[in-house]
């Protein structure tokens, strides 16, 4: 040990690297641990990270893995065998520890891919843990056995005590590190690369030696949907998005029936009933019905929409997970960083090099076997065997033998050896003298057909492993289909989606707003994260985040929940400019702030007074009576202001003058209507959402009435108001907004009686669904129309011995009058149908919607150059008016 804790001479002054006092009395006790760290740490992370946490690229194994498989290969013969005697044998490679192996066991168990199982092994669904090892037995799989190995061509390595030899890496013809997934932290570095689809990376690995290009996403045995945008090729900064998948049962139950990665069951519960005692969600009470297949019911309180329960249940709990994978793996000993498709090709090349071997490791052997078969044929055929009767030595038996080989073996392959005359003179008599020339030569030319078929497979190569990968998609295919769903998703904003959790109160005159101010006025439910927006009487205008009591200013006129890119709620407003200047108008909308700035509204001058105010959020412009002080001249002390006739500008704006006089008061003369163009909505497929933003399939211009009509496969057609929380099924096939008078044809299968009927019907009930078709199980809507007109062109089958009847153009506007929603309809036709193609409409012209003046919000960018461009116009000879007060002109 001391020999370790010399120092080098180069370094025996660097004061930093020795305790104690560096100087001359002390030198002779002083040990220096700069060596002893540098070489024992890199040591030691170099084990962990070799031997313990990251997999080698070679066969997707850690060591412990590897130790495990080839002890249940020395085991197999075929019967199960106690996990616990496994963990034994496994420690005959390696000490590691029985729990560690056990616990690897049991993971490698549960991915039901190379071991089969027998016992309790825990549920990777719920989370609960396998029984102890020494109940639960395992043996290897079909398919284990199959790729996983071949001592022919496996490298061997001595074990820790030199008793026993294990595999350096083990033959693994398939890339199962990606099939699997491997994930391990070592000294200084980690891995995590997810499991992806079997059937997928056979695809790949075919692509791959074809030349072609592929791409292979990550597939999660917990299912559940995911957005793999992001992915980058499961290299270091890539990221996932998992979700579970969440269905709505009825109006007040949504079921969760598959769950995210690297969740279970319990988990996912508990951040559930956290996100609820938090108040970011409300529930009424949740069951966990989970057994071979994931079922959580969520029982939701009456009035809680489950689709923002649904947005709620992804943005506040374990419902949705980000994953960032990091591609880390061993090769020659080394670390190496690289994607998933790096590793694709590097296993497919591998099972390409490992089944070249193999070939001519069987090349080898069925050569060898016809070397041998020609022998014995020319040494019985040609009774060489009676040359040795005379000999009385072994030298003279072999040198015989030799002898009277040598006029038959031209045509053979190779030389003669030694060997193979002494594997002659083991042949015995009685097969000697059963030895059938024709079955022997039968028997060469199988063999040289074999041969023939092995060389044919080596100068093919490519072709011979793509039929490889081929094959192992056929055996071993049928049950691994992709779990997990590829999808878009969208952002959910928390915002949106949490539910109201707490009060707003507010103190206008002391100016205080908060959740604590319970003995000063109630404003509105808002949630602990929402940001409110708050204008004080002199002009000054405020956003800020929700708080138990905020001081924003003294004589508040208005406080709300403030949404952001809100392009809707209009403020119209009129102001005095100081304590003793003009009176403006202005409307505006706030789309966006800095949090906790003050803005102010009026004209920025000292004094300033907000006289009228409101907040309107579908843009309403009301109408307003303005009164006038006694001062002077003026002629007429009362008018009419109509907010309709301002532009919405940014909230920059100086406003339009109404009058230079004093204001005496302002009355609410008449309520106005929205000013604002319908608001524009458009379905994006890939995400399964509405959105104002111009992304996917523009549905309409919708105003605050209108509606949106839904029908699926199932029949159900319902109406709904537009929200962009809504969640859409994947059965869905008809979405476009509604006009309640035009009529909807539907052509469906009626289980019972077993023919198509026709209906024509209009929706009577909006907030109702209705299911259009009979409730016979075998019942399906097989067309549904939505054209004024519709045209049909029906099939009709071919009958035996007889010519096909034309087809049938069906006009389902005569076929059939309009009649409520549950009639059961006519029938179509009593003949077998092959087929119902839908047909252009006849025209028809709706008739055209009567469009109000209406005007766009005017986005803030858009005005800021205006803010001071305000019309200064003077208000005598705004006073040119008619009879009917309107006083101003802007």
């Amino acid at each position: 040990m001391s020999d370790d804790l010399d120092t080098n001479e180069e370094q025996k002054n660097e004061g930093p690297d020795y305790l104690g006092v560096n100087d001359d009395t002390s030198r002779d006790t002083i040990k220096k641990v700069t060596g002893m760290y540098r070489d024992w740490f890199l040591d030691y992370a170099s084990y962990v990270i070799l031997e313990r946490a990251v997999p080698a690229i070679e066969d997707g194994f850690k060591p412990v893995q590897r130790r495990i498989m080839q002890s249940i290969k020395d085991l197999d013969d075929g019967r199960y065998n106690k996990v616990a005697n496994i963990v034994g044998h496994t420690m005959q490679y390696h000490p590691h520890g029985d729990a560690s192996i056990a616990d690897a066991m049991v993971q490698i168990g549960q991915k039901d891919l190379l071991i089969d199982t027998q016992g309790n092994w825990g549920n990777i669904l719920t989370g609960d843990s396998a029984a102890a090892s020494r109940y639960i037995e395992a043996r290897l799989s079909k398919f284990a056995l199959d790729v996983v190995y071949n001592p022919k061509i496996t490298t061997w390595q001595a074990s820790y005590d030199g008793r026993r030899k294990e595999p350096i890496n083990l033959p693994v013809k398939f890339p199962l590190l990606l099939n699997q997934g491997g994930e391990g932290i070592a000294v200084g570095l980690s891995t995590k690369i997810l499991p992806h689809n079997f059937i997928e990376l056979l695809d790949a690995s075919v692509k791959h030696l074809q030349g072609k290009k592929f791409e292979i996403y990550p597939d999660f045995p917990t299912g559940g949907i995911m957005d793999v945008a992001n992915y980058n090729d499961g290299l270091r900064g890539g990221k996932i998005r998992s979700r579970a998948r969440i269905n709505q049962l009825d109006k007040n139950t949504l079921v969760i029936t598959e769950i995210p990665f690297g969740t279970n069951t319990s988990s996912l519960i508990d951040s559930i009933l956290k996100a609820n005692d938090k108040g970011k969600i409300k529930i009424k009470k949740i069951e966990d019905n989970t057994a071979a297949e994931v079922e959580i019911q969520i029982h939701l309180p009456s009035g809680i929409s489950p689709d923002k329960t649904i947005d709620a249940l992804y943005a506040f709990t374990a419902c949705e997970s980000s994953i960032s994978p990091l591609g880390c793996v061993i090769e020659n000993n080394r670390p190496l960083f690289i994607g998933v498709s790096e590793m694709l090709r590097r296993s497919t090349d591998r099972t390409v090099e490992l089944l070249k071997n193999e070939l001519q490791i069987q090349l080898d052997e069925l050569e060898e076997q016809w070397h041998f078969a020609s022998l014995e044929r020319i040494f019985i055929e040609n009774r060489i065997y009676r040359d040795i009767e005379e000999q009385e030595t072994w030298e003279g038996v072999i040198a015989a033998i030799d002898k009277g080989l040598q006029p038959h073996i031209k045509h053979l392959k190779r030389a003669v050896t030694e060997e193979d005359i002494v594997r002659l003179t083991e042949i015995r008599i009685k097969r000697i003298s059963k030895f059938d020339i024709d079955k022997a030569q039968q028997k060469i030319d199988s063999l040289e057909e074999s041969i023939a078929a092995v060389k044919h497979y080596l100068a093919n190569l490519i072709e011979y492993a793509i039929n490889y990968f081929k094959r192992l998609k056929k055996e071993y295919g049928t049950g691994k289909e992709r779990k997990t769903e590829i999808r878009t998703f969208d952002d959910i904003e928390a915002t949106k989606v949490v539910i109201r959790n707490t009060k707003l109160y507010v103190n206008r005159e002391e100016g205080f707003v908060g959740t604590s101010l319970k003995r000063d006025e109630y404003v509105t439910d808002c949630s602990d994260i929402d940001d409110i927006i708050v204008f004080t009487a002199d002009g000054v205008m405020m956003v800020t985040k929700v708080d138990a009591k905020t001081f924003i200013g003294k004589n508040i006129i208005h406080v709300a929940v403030f949404k952001k890119k809100d392009k809707r709620t209009i403020y119209n407003m009129i102001y005095r400019d100081g304590a003793r200047g003009a009176n403006y108008v202005k409307r505006f909308a706030v789309t966006s702030t800095t949090r906790d700035r003050e803005y102010d509204m009026s004209a920025g001058t000292k004094g300033s007074k907000v006289l009228y105010f409101t907040a309107n959020q579908n843009g309403e412009a009301e109408v307003v009576t303005v009164y006038l002080r006694q001062s002077g001249s003026i002629k007429k002390l009362k008018f009419d202001l109509d907010f309709a006739d301002q532009l919405v500008k940014g909230r920059n704006s100086k406003g339009n003058i109404v009058t230079k006089y004093t204001i005496k008061k302002i009355e609410l003369k008449e309520k106005g209507l929205s000013t604002l163009k319908p608001r524009k909505i458009w379905f994006d497929d890939s995400v399964q959402r509405l959105n104002v933003d111009d992304r996917g399939e523009l549905l309409g211009e919708f105003r605050k009435e209108d509606r949106l009509l839904i029908v699926n496969q199932k029949g159900v057609v319902k109406t709904v108001i537009p929200d962009l929380a809504l969640r859409f099924d994947d059965d869905m096939i008809v979405l476009e907004k509604w006009d309640p008078k035009k009529p909807l044809s539907a052509i469906y299968w009626e289980g019972e009686k077993e023919l198509f009927y026709v209906k024509r019907f209009l929706i009577e009930h909006p907030d109702r669904e209705e299911t259009i078709i009979t409730e016979h199980p075998n019942s399906y809507l097989e067309k549904i129309f939505t054209e004024y007109r519709p045209m049909a062109e029906v099939v009709f089958a071919k009958k035996r011995g007889q010519d096909r009847d034309e087809n049938m153009e069906l006009n389902l506007e005569e076929f059939i009058a309009i009649k409520g929603v549950s009639a059961m309809g006519n029938q179509l036709t009593k003949e077998k149908v092959l087929e119902i193609n839908t047909m252009e409409p006849l025209p028809y012209e709706a008739p055209a919607a009567v469009e109000a003046e209406q005007m766009d919000v005017v986005d803030e960018e858009d005005v800021a150059s205006n803010k001071d461009n305000t019309s200064q116009e003077n208000p005598e000879d705004n006073a040119k008016t008619d009879d009917g007060g309107q006083g101003l002109l802007f």
